[in-house]
């Protein structure tokens, strides 16, 4: 057995994998469409001795490096597909194992769903439709007047990695000025996504919508302060569909009191959701979504065809475009 199917989670694995893409890799590979689990593995793990590349989305079981060694002498690559890949991949890449993500897939629809936010805000979409409900039309219409639109008006993307790279190339169709902060990324890289390089100061300042895709680590946790939140324009937009832990949400929440203008629309909550008597279910200018930016329905399929894709390449010998690496880790979901 050179090749297997590896997740916690059954009902995800053959709906990421559709029957064409298990066809395709079982022309390669002579997989079998079965789905093992770690306790599996580790009850005979002689039986998985000779498995050279596993296929696996969200639910990849965690190994320790010495487990690696026991149950996959044999491995070579990780096939995963999904996006956020810091749970389990460490001891894989210590024991030489290359990863492979469909972290560009994944990406996708969570940098639609932003962009898709981002021109509403710019129309005051928000908080004229909440003003109508409370105040009525001309309350609501005095609100969108004072909105600039989506000609000439500036977002801050915070985090350039594939998702805040994504949205940056999908607003080139709009005439928007972009602010981006990313302590990784060259000016160079800035501009060639269509931006500007800039400090968190400087963003916050001037952007009408800011949205944040950074990676989620120590460095990045509590990022986005009172400070920061407190210095946003008339009428500005915070989007988060990054983590909920790079906001400092009680900041977060004493902003949205002190400023009725201001707007929130958080995909992601610290934890999540957020416990029951939480100030983000009544404020009036929060707006809550569980967690629905990534791959959904059919936009699940796209994960699999990447992950085929990548496969493909890899056993003809070309060159392969989403390997994970131990230096992308430091920047990475």
């Amino acid at each position: 057995m050179k090749a297997i199917f590896l997740c916690e989670r059954s009902k995800d694995i053959f709906t990421v994998y559709s029957e064409s893409v298990v066809s395709e890799i079982q022309s390669l590979t002579e997989i079998e469409k079965r789905l093992y689990d770690k306790a599996a593995v580790i009850s005979s793990p002689e039986s998985f001795s000779n498995v050279e590349f596993i296929f696996s989305t969200w639910g990849m079981p965690e190994f320790t490096e010495e487990e690696i060694k026991t149950c996959f002498p044999s491995l070579k690559c990780i096939f995963y597909a999904a996006g956020s890949i810091q749970r389990f991949t460490h001891p894989f890449i210590n024991r030489g194992v290359k990863i492979f993500s469909a972290w560009a897939a994944n990406a996708v629809p969570v940098a639609e769903m932003t962009v898709a936010q981002i021109i509403l805000s710019n129309k005051g979409y928000f908080i004229s439709s909440r003003l109508y409900h409370e105040k009525g039309w001309k309350d609501a219409h005095a609100a969108f007047e004072r909105c600039k639109g989506n000609y000439g008006e500036v977002v801050g993307i915070i985090g350039a990695g594939m998702i805040g790279s994504t949205v940056a190339k999908m607003l080139k169709a709009y005439n928007l000025k972009l602010l981006i902060f990313d302590k990784f990324i060259s000016d160079e890289k800035a501009r060639e996504l269509g931006g500007e390089k800039c400090d968190l100061d400087t963003l916050f300042r001037n952007a009408f919508v800011i949205t944040n895709h950074l990676a989620n680590n120590r460095e990045t946790q509590g990022i986005i302060t009172y400070d920061l939140l407190s210095k946003m324009r008339e009428n500005a937009v915070f989007i988060n569909t990054g983590r909920g832990a790079q906001v400092i949400e009680e900041d977060l929440v004493r902003i949205l009191r002190e400023r009725e203008d201001v707007t929130a629309l958080l995909d992601v909550t610290f934890p999540e959701p957020p416990i029951e008597s939480h100030p983000f279910y009544t404020l009036k200018n929060c707006h809550l979504t569980p967690h629905i930016a990534g791959s959904s329905g059919g936009e699940i399929e796209r994960l699999g065809d990447y992950i085929l894709e990548e496969f493909k390449t890899y056993l003809s010998g070309g060159k392969t475009k989403y390997e994970i690496t131990k230096e992308m880790l430091a920047t990475m979901a």
